[in-house]
């Protein structure tokens, strides 16, 4: 770990947004509701941007056991019958779509997440891969994934997969120890998801993806060291490695974790740290933030080319657009503006039964938003924020428009973190292990209130 100081990981790995939107989805008000919502919706259809390709997020937010560390919007529980009760409520939300945006929608982009999306049964899943066909005009070449739970897969599932149009899967790994793994609910084992890898290279997925966890209880250096080279040996084509944040106030299932069990924030760093140097080591490219992909993928050659984009799913080689946020708690992004949906199941369901949109929250950017926006999606994915970019785009000079967020950026530039000179600030090297510190410089809402318990550790 000598390549990442700990004294600079120890400083900058404090709490901050994630920046899959901007402004963040904690800033979203009630306020903003199904007439708005309708409202950025029609403006989109009489503007020039209305046959752009949109991406499509489903969430599905059943498990059949529950995961100690989960954060996410889930529901959990063992009654099948609700996935196609569920299934209804998605066809009443999509009618309420194809009536806003016209029928067959290009899409370029569509992603499954929960929850656990397999915890629907292959019929399930194929009458809503067809409803979303129905709905919409899946392009050549769409980038279509869906989060899996090992433990709800067979090979059989992986081919059904594969001839709903899947052609990324993503499986959720956090840790191979069975010791973590018990002590978090979530035991599978490494012959179980190294044969389900084997399965999904020679059934010819596009891309495989592990999501890892670091920080989780009874995690050790030598445990996860051994983890990690479990993964290497498995070799998935990206790694989605995030820093558990324990919030047992805000997430009732966390309540299940001992915290004499978390390792200590040092511990933490040491494996934070181990783990960026093990996928370094093992020929693996640092997309941005918490994301990993060998060479050849095509998150690995969108960064080299400039190409990279972020939106809710994370980093993405689709250009940046309008996003269809399906299901309970989703989030669609219109234009300039972003809407929520319900996140109780009986509210979505009340909305729709009355075919009114499940919206309850979101917001309308600002131009002062938008100006930002840019500005941290070009370091988020570009690692550089080019003024003259800028300038030509939101018709002001950054250097004045900036000045302050530049002036705090000299700590960061004195770490070496970033390069700021008369064209643009330049996320060096090292920097880019702290990409997420350097953007929420240039965040207005942040800086003006840090509420720093809201988020997980920074990288």
């Amino acid at each position: 770990m000598q390549f990442l100081p700990p004294a600079l990981l120890d400083r900058l790995g404090s709490a901050g947004p994630r920046y899959t939107s901007y402004p963040t989805a904690d800033r979203f008000v009630e306020a903003h509701g199904p007439q708005q919502h309708q409202q950025a919706l029609t403006q989109r259809a009489q503007g020039p941007g209305r046959a752009a390709p949109l991406s499509v997020y489903v969430h599905v937010p059943f498990c059949e056991s529950l995961c100690y560390y989960c954060a996410c919007n889930k529901i959990v529980t063992k009654h099948k019958e609700r996935g196609a009760e569920y299934l209804d409520l998605l066809d009443a939300e999509i009618e309420l779509w194809v009536r806003g945006l016209g029928p067959r929608a290009a899409v370029s982009q569509l992603h499954l997440g929960g929850g656990t999306p397999t915890f629907l049964s292959d019929a399930e899943l194929g009458r809503l891969a067809a409803r979303l066909r129905e709905a919409f005009d899946w392009l050549p070449g769409i980038e279509a994934s869906i989060e899996i739970d090992p433990r709800t897969v067979t090979r059989d599932r992986l081919v059904h997969l594969l001839g709903l149009g899947f052609n990324r899967i993503s499986f959720g790994v956090q840790d191979f120890d069975a010791k973590v793994q018990q002590a978090v609910h979530r035991v599978q084992t490494f012959e179980s998801v190294a044969g389900l890898m084997v399965d999904a290279r020679d059934l010819g997925f596009a891309s495989v993806n592990l999501d890892l966890i670091c920080g989780l209880p009874l995690q050790t250096p030598a445990s996860f060291a051994h983890t990690l080279a479990q993964v290497v040996q498995l070799r998935p084509d990206r790694i989605a490695l995030y820093a558990y944040a324990h919030l047992p106030q805000r997430f009732k299932a966390q309540r299940r974790i001992h915290s004499a069990d978390l390792p200590p924030a040092d511990v933490r760093l040491h494996l934070h740290a181990d783990a960026i140097a093990a996928f370094l080591a093992a020929g693996y490219e640092h997309i941005g933030m918490d994301h990993f992909a060998l060479p050849d993928d095509a998150l690995a050659q969108a960064k080299r080319q400039g190409r990279l984009h972020r939106n809710f799913q994370g980093y993405t080689v689709q250009p940046d657009g309008d996003l269809i946020g399906l299901g309970v708690s989703a989030i669609s992004r219109v234009g300039p503006t972003f809407a929520q949906n319900a996140k109780t199941l009986e509210e979505y369901a009340d909305a729709l039964a009355q075919r009114q949109w499940p919206v309850v929250r979101g917001i309308v950017s600002t131009r002062d938003d938008l100006v930002r926006r840019a500005a941290i999606m070009a370091l988020m994915c570009q690692g550089r924020l080019d003024f003259s970019a800028l300038a030509a785009a939101h018709l002001i000079d950054p250097r004045t428009y900036f000045a302050a967020e530049l002036g705090a950026l000299a700590t960061q530039e004195a770490d070496g973190l970033v390069t700021v000179h008369d064209q643009a600030v330049e996320v060096t090297p090292l920097g880019w292990f702290f990409v997420r510190s350097i953007a929420a410089v240039f965040d207005r809402h942040l800086q003006a209130d840090r509420a720093r318990e809201r988020y997980s550790k920074i990288i």
